[in-house]
């Protein structure tokens, strides 16, 4: 792959990712302006239809973004005798490529969880699920700079 291509995945796969943290901490925003009632640790509120379709939509956006970094990575699998006798920029991209999954799992995980409290069908009483698009957003955030680091060290190797 060429230095101007790779340059342009990894701007994309970072747009992607800032893209989806803008919309999930939006939908933070949009959830906070419904009506809701609080008392001690439970909250009663309203789901936010504006916050259900940005939370879907970075979902969708940082699922994109990883599967994109993936594939336009390469595999970096290995067996545990061969990553202990690879490179360190071999061993450096294996372990950007397990943060991206873990990130991935807990970013989108937070995100579901936003959407699924904001579905239309969904006026519910419960205990307080408060920040959970925010640290969604973020972790999508993060998670751009981990897949572009595994980006980065997967194609050095190959070349």
């Amino acid at each position: 792959m060429g230095k101007l291509m790779a340059i342009f995945a990894c701007l994309v796969i970072v747009a992607l990712d800032v893209i989806a943290g803008i919309l999930g901490i939006k939908a933070e925003a949009a959830q906070n302006q419904e009506k809701h009632m609080r008392l001690w640790i439970f909250e009663c509120k309203e789901p936010s239809h504006d916050a259900f379709v940005l939370a879907l939509a970075a979902a969708t956006l940082l699922g994109i973004a990883h599967v994109l970094a993936n594939l336009l990575g390469g595999c970096a699998a290995c067996t545990q005798e061969q990553f202990e006798k690879a490179p360190p920029s071999k061993q450096l991209s294996v372990a950007c490529l397990i943060f991206t999954w873990i990130i991935l799992a807990v970013g989108l995980s937070m995100l579901v969880i936003g959407i699924i409290s904001n579905h239309k069908s969904r006026a519910s009483c419960g205990f307080t699920h408060h920040h959970f698009l925010s640290i969604g957003g973020i972790l999508c955030m993060v998670h751009a700079l981990f897949s572009v680091a595994y980006f980065v060290t997967a194609t050095s190797v190959q070349t």
